[in-house]
């Protein structure tokens, strides 16, 4: 036990103590542990409150129902019952110590050995326990290291690689969001060595992880340490001669501009703007169809530059997919933006992008005017020649700028008796 307490709301919360209080009689215990210590100490918002237990699986199940609240066996066999309180969602593990492992996935003992159950787990800031009181419980090390900002693999960083080489990925994600200054040398060369075992990983759990990396506020150190190691080039190695220099500006953007950090935009800052390599990592990752499209339309979007007026950024945002020309801009002012600090000779094409990604961002799709119908009602026979018609109208309205209404359109169909 530490001297370190938790003293915060959500850990004072009715469900939380109620589901800590039940599966803490009769001699068994129960602890907070995991991201929600782990956050709190480290000042950052409180995700999923994450609970161990020396109770079996079946035992946490009768408890928790017995005192009135529901369950999921989401993963029984591994010992997680998820208890459901207050609409919330608490994962209840009982504690638990691989016995066999293949570098994706262990087979588990159950047991009631606390610093047991905290040396499975993978780097020190992950195996800190919280008491239902707030008495933290750093079975390893972790409060050390969260004081540091460093992540580090509990042991021998390697014996822990091979028990699952996702963890190479998990080590410079939570270095993304959690470390400061240089990575764990251990760890960072551990990583090194044993990057050509992320080639047995699904490409579900490899996308994962990058997208959780990604979406980090700053990836940049992280994403540097990555292609140093050769950890990037293994798992994205469309990035290799591409390489990452554009994720810097991007971020530095995002500050400025006040935009949401985008996976997919940081993703496609990092690769080539090719249709062949969007499709490659899209089939390599197993993207879900609307990341797959948005990478793809990134790719195929048409080029855009600060010369472009709003009357034809207009043109090309109907007439292409409109969130990828925006993306396309934006990446193009982040660009810029990094240009500029060193000559400002390029301050005016940033002024000049910043107005057209503010276009972007604000511009409505109008919508045409005309359907099949009105052709029909002219006196048109439905079939494809009324398709090719309403595309030339369509045509004519959009190099209108969109101004010419509903009666000048009519006007211009043309008549079917002259038309046959």
């Amino acid at each position: 036990m530490s001297d370190r307490t938790i003293d915060a709301d959500w850990l004072r919360g009715e469900a939380l103590q109620g589901i800590l209080s039940a599966l803490s009689e009769g001699g068994e215990e129960a602890r907070v542990v995991g991201g929600a210590v782990r956050n709190h100490l480290l000042g950052q918002e409180i995700g999923d409150i994450d609970i161990a237990t020396t109770c079996l699986p079946e035992e946490t199940v009768r408890r928790a129902e017995a005192a009135g609240y529901r369950t999921v066996p989401s993963g029984i066999e591994h010992g997680t019952v998820i208890i459901v309180a207050d609409h919330r969602g608490y994962e209840t593990t009982t504690l638990r110590q691989d016995v066999e492992t293949d570098g994706r996935r262990a087979k588990v003992q159950f047991g009631r050995d606390w610093e047991a159950d905290a040396r499975r787990r993978d780097f020190t800031v992950n195996a800190l326990y919280c008491e239902a009181d707030g008495r933290i419980v750093d079975p390893v090390g972790g409060l050390a290291d969260i004081e540091t900002r460093t992540i580090r693999f509990i042991g021998d960083p390697e014996h822990r690689i091979r028990e699952d080489y996702l963890r190479i990925l998990r080590f410079f994600r939570f270095f993304a969001w959690y470390g400061d200054g240089r990575p764990d040398a251990k760890g960072l060369l551990a990583c090194a060595r044993l990057k050509d075992g992320l080639a047995g990983l699904s490409a579900e759990r490899v996308w994962a992880e990058m997208r959780r990396l990604l979406e980090a506020p700053d990836p940049g150190r992280a994403l540097l340490w990555m292609r140093q190691t050769g950890v990037l080039s293994a798992v994205l190695p469309e990035s290799e001669k591409w390489g990452i220099d554009a994720i810097a500006p991007l971020v530095a953007a995002e500050k400025a501009f006040r935009w949401p950090p985008r996976a997919m935009l940081r993703l496609a800052a990092m690769i080539p703007r090719t249709e062949e390599h969007a499709r490659a990592v899209a089939g390599r990752w197993k993207l879900s169809n609307a990341e797959r499209d948005r990478l793809i339309d990134w790719a195929q979007a048409p080029e855009v530059t600060a010369e472009t007026s709003e009357a034809a950024l207009a043109k090309l945002l109907y007439r292409s997919k409109s969130h990828a020309v925006a993306d396309r801009l934006r990446l193009a002012l982040a660009s810029a933006r990094a240009k500029a600090e060193s000559n400002p000779e390029w301050l005016e094409t940033v002024a000049a992008l910043v107005r057209l990604v503010r276009f972007a961002e604000e511009w409505k799709r109008p919508k045409f005017p005309l359907t099949g119908a009105d052709m029909i009602a002219a006196g048109h026979r439905s079939g494809p020649a009324v398709g090719e018609t309403l595309r030339a109208l369509e045509e004519s309205w959009i190099d209108s700028g969109f101004t010419l209404t509903r009666e000048a359109l009519l006007e211009r169909i043309p008549d079917p008796a002259k038309s046959g």
